[in-house]
């Protein structure tokens, strides 16, 4: 089983490879129970609630980026 510092590098290099926000992968891997399958379906469709107020509620910035797409805290 992956340590939880296996898991943050590995979801590190998972978003830079997609051009989305790190705060933005771990949401969508807690969201998929860290299921990679999984993960790259929620990543695709690309405006998960769920995963986005996740991903606002990590980090102080205004803005992340979700497949090189500008998501801004106050649309969420």
């Amino acid at each position: 089983m992956a340590t939880q510092q296996s898991k943050a590098h590995h979801v590190g290099e998972w978003a830079a490879l997609r051009c989305t926000s790190l705060e933005i992968a771990e949401a969508i891997f807690e969201v998929a129970n860290y299921d990679e399958r999984l993960a790259e379906q929620i990543w695709a469709q690309q405006g998960s609630d769920d995963v986005l107020i996740r991903a606002f509620n990590k980090t102080e910035d205004d803005v992340l980026t979700w497949d090189n797409k500008v998501v801004e805290r106050k649309n969420v």
